[in-house]
């Protein structure tokens, strides 16, 4: 079997930023989704004191956290979205968080697709922990991405969610 070389390490083991400078921009989208487990009603999520709605803070949460993905990961490029959605769904497992982004560069988006999703999830949590101190992120993963040179690429089953 041959071992991949991790790419954000160079010939003698430091960190690196890896250049992409010599790939073509191409235009790129990522989707990635997680689930908010809690035993509180996901429906009854109300306006705070100020008014402040909390499935509307956490999809801005979602949007400001994508924008901001290489001030948080180490090594990742500081890119220029040109779109960012993220969308938040009650179900009987808790709140559905999914989020897709789409940038036209030379690196893709999935972290910022991911980070979208991390930061919008803990911003439910966060709302949720009065009433339920035990609510949790779980199930994040990435979807599918587009373009690039690695082409293409979707789970054909997603994870079990149970």
């Amino acid at each position: 079997m041959v071992k991949k070389q991790f790419t954000h390490v160079d010939g003698v083991g430091r960190l690196r930023m890896v250049d992409v400078s010599t790939k073509r921009p191409t235009r790129r989208t990522a989707e990635a989704s997680c689930v908010v487990r809690t035993t509180a009603d996901p429906t009854a999520l109300t306006p705070n004191e100020q008014g402040v709605e909390p499935i509307h803070a956490a999809r801005l949460a979602g949007v400001m956290a994508a924008k901001q993905t290489a001030d948080l990961i180490p090594l990742c490029h500081p890119l220029s979205l040109d779109d960012v959605d993220v969308v938040i769904t009650p179900s009987a497992r808790g709140l559905e968080v999914t989020s897709s982004v789409v940038t036209v560069h030379h690196t893709g988006v999935e972290m910022e697709a991911l980070t979208a999703c991390t930061v919008a999830a803990l911003s439910l949590v966060n709302a949720l922990i009065k009433d339920d101190p035990f609510a949790r992120v779980d199930d994040l993963a990435l979807l599918r991405k587009t373009g690039g040179r690695s082409g293409d690429w979707g789970r054909l089953v997603p994870p079990p969610l149970a």
